[in-house]
């Protein structure tokens, strides 16, 4: 259950609740998503063609000039160990799993370093990966201090990988746009930045299963070549075009997305010293495994950690998962499990 979020049907056996009365905010997914509207039939019986609309409106969307669609950003996270030069590896520690799994499976054990440690490990590493915002805890880098970070690594032939999967909720953060804009003392080959984005998180399109890579040409085609004909389906692609295009909506859910993370914050705040996204809450806590349960008893999925211990809360979506996420806690708070718990978050 720990592995990931989104594990419901898990969840829903183990505490013998029925799996439509729960309310998952274990996955950090925008539970009030971009609209897909019905699709064309042709559609589902074509193969999926790689020179419609979607590149093109990637790239508006994301500032950078080939973006290369993916199955989800996890077949880049997976196939980039094999691509990248040989040498020490650093991972941002905590950070989504993956990064570092995939490294250990391709026999390249990574180090992992504090965010604190960025510039000292971009002077020695060959490879340095992390995400902004990161998960799962929401520690968040300047562009311009990653571009500097960039610059350093490209000065030893180094690379940085940014995982930016839960960026779209925050493009001032985003380093797309900047991937092309190194600083020009470097010689003209020294692009050495792969940018990482899905549409899971801000859009809510996790299904869809589709990502994006915006990397320098020869390790896109690279990477295209080691993923495969027709990556992305007919159907993700037209909704992924169709949500990339819609700026209404993006500049309509920032907006709330920042009301509702400072509402879950609010929540949250008796038990400790909260961090926040715009998409997700994490509240680092000793005593993380009673409350994820105590939670679980009421039919409510979070996402639990135990290296850091914390937890990880999603959005609610509708006004009743609002009221029902703070009856939940409230009622928590006052259980003696809880009362140590509120102590030492004071």
């Amino acid at each position: 259950m720990l592995e990931h979020g989104g594990r419901l049907r898990q969840a829903a056996a183990h505490y013998a609740i029925p799996l439509a009365d729960w309310l998952d905010l274990s996955t950090g997914i925008n539970p009030l998503g971009w609209p897909v509207p019905p699709l064309p039939a042709a559609c589902w019986q074509r193969l999926p063609e790689d020179d419609d609309s979607l590149q093109e409106i990637a790239a508006a969307a994301y500032g950078h000039p080939a973006p290369l669609p993916l199955p989800g950003s996890q077949a880049a996270i997976q196939t980039l160990p094999y691509l990248l030069p040989a040498g020490p590896v650093a991972v941002l520690a905590p950070c989504y799993a993956e990064h570092a799994h995939a490294f250990v499976v391709a026999g390249r054990a990574p180090q992992r370093f504090a965010a604190d440690q960025l510039e000292d490990v971009a002077g020695r590493a060959h490879v340095v990966v992390l995400a902004n915002p990161n998960n799962p805890d929401g520690e968040v880098f300047a562009p311009q201090r990653l571009a500097a970070a960039a610059a350093r690594l490209a000065a030893h032939g180094g690379w940085l990988v940014v995982d930016e999967a839960f960026g779209d909720a925050t493009p001032e953060l985003s380093l797309t746009g900047s991937v092309d804009a190194l600083p020009r003392t470097l010689p003209e080959n020294a692009d050495n930045t792969i940018v990482l984005r899905s549409l899971g998180k801000f859009y809510g399109l996790a299904g869809a299963r589709v990502g994006f890579a915006l990397a320098p040409p020869a390790l896109r085609n690279a990477l295209r070549e080691l993923i495969g004909p027709w990556p992305v389906s007919g159907p993700a692609r037209l909704a992924a075009a169709g949500a990339l295009a819609d700026r209404d909506w993006q500049a309509a859910t920032r907006a709330r997305l920042a009301r509702d993370s400072a509402r879950l914050a609010a929540l949250l705040a008796p038990f400790g010293a909260v961090r926040c996204t715009t998409l997700f809450c994490w509240l680092p806590l000793a005593e993380a495994p009673a409350l994820h349960a105590a939670l679980a008893r009421r039919g409510i999925l979070t996402r639990r950690f135990d290296d850091p211990c914390g937890l990880r809360f999603g959005l609610p979506g509708v006004e009743a998962e609002w009221q029902r996420l703070a009856a939940a806690l409230a009622a928590i708070a006052k259980e003696s499990v809880m009362e140590h718990v509120k102590e030492q978050g004071a």
